[in-house]
């Protein structure tokens, strides 16, 4: 095979690991950010961090590997990724940060002041990752101010950290932190007992439309600010791809409403695959366009590595990604049971 059935293996690979990633992180960011309005009191804050807490370090995993294989696999997008936008990138590491540092130092005092300033903390490093995300997939879809000279291997970005929050961005990042709002809810749901359970519900059908409406504004504007649709026009095949999402957005509305939440936390999860694999879909053979001269755009073709190096990378992806995949489903496997309050309180071992 030559080096282009490499750079689209990897490019496919590219999007799977995004969407890996942001199905298992979602329902983590999700709960976050909302722990703040379910819970109760501290024993229910507990509750919904344990139903996370033998998780949430494992997704990291997709995010490492997506980063990895964008190095590895694209160098240049790599590249222009992690300097151009260092400013964007650092924000979210450190939300990132913290958020894992708040699970653990929450529980260290007890001082009701300590621990409602953890809970602020994990509220805001759980909002701002999923905001960032979407608000950087959207300028990625959208394009954005660069040139390169391919010749020097040199390329300038015009663009600033305030210029990334766009209209195009923020309805994107709005769309991604209603996907996990509504992901983290239905998981909620499902990992807890009780009140806690039936509010987190609750929650999911009212956000259900909310999200909706912002998904419906996502597709509309999609359309003139970016080229993404341009892909499924010359190939309608393609279109099975949006449609599968819209139908899983659906879906988790229709079971939602009659409480069967196991298969609406399936279609959530369907659901922020299929949006990833629509962009992605979109965006193909582009990894970054530019919105000032298309010639400068970053594409699999002049920003990937050596054919040795995609070939070494596939026989290493064989071996590892089906084993991290059997990982999880023996770890989801062994913590799928839901979390009460007496398991937080009876345990020395809880967060």
């Amino acid at each position: 095979m030559d080096v282009s059935v490499f750079q689209i293996i990897w490019f496919v690979l590219w999007g799977v690991l995004w969407a890996a990633y942001f199905m298992l992180d979602g329902f983590v960011l999700g709960t976050g950010f909302l722990s703040v309005f379910l819970a109760k009191n501290d024993t229910e804050k507990r509750v919904l961090i344990n139903t996370v807490g033998p998780v949430w370090d494992g997704n990291e995993v997709w995010l490492v590997t997506a980063g990895g294989a964008t190095f590895a696999a694209f160098p240049t997008t790599y590249a222009l990724m992690f300097s151009n936008l260092y400013s964007a990138l650092l924000l979210l590491l450190f939300a990132l940060i913290v958020r894992g540092v708040s699970f653990e130092f929450r529980g260290k005092l007890e001082s009701t002041t300590w621990k409602k300033a953890w809970d602020v903390a994990i509220c805001i490093s759980s909002f701002l990752p999923a905001l960032l995300f979407g608000v950087a997939f959207g300028n990625i879809f959208k394009g954005i101010p660069m040139r390169n000279d391919f010749a020097a291997v040199n390329f300038a970005y015009d663009g600033t950290l305030i210029g990334l929050l766009n209209p195009y961005g923020l309805i994107t990042g709005v769309l991604f932190v209603m996907l996990f709002a509504v992901h983290g809810s239905i998981y909620a749901a499902i990992k807890t007992t009780g009140d806690l359970s039936k509010r987190s519900a609750d929650l999911a059908n009212k956000l259900w439309l909310p999200l909706l409406v912002v998904a419906v504004l996502f597709l509309g504007y999609t359309y003139p600010a970016t080229r993404l649709y341009d892909n499924f026009f010359k190939t309608p095949l393609l279109l099975v791809i949006p449609v599968i999402a819209v139908a899983s957005l659906i879906m988790i509305k229709v079971f939602a409403a009659i409480n069967e939440y196991y298969k609406a936390f399936t279609f959530s999860c369907l659901t922020i695959v299929f949006v990833v694999f629509t962009g992605v879909a979109g965006l193909f053979p582009n990894l970054i366009p530019s919105n000032i001269d298309p010639a400068s755009n970053l594409t699999i073709y002049n920003s990937s590595s050596s054919l040795l190096t995609l070939q070494i990378m596939t026989v290493v992806a064989l071996i590892c990604v089906p084993t991290v995949i059997a990982y999880k489903i023996w770890v989801y496997r062994i913590f799928r049971a839901r979390v009460s309050n007496e398991d937080v309180l009876g345990s020395p071992e809880a967060y």
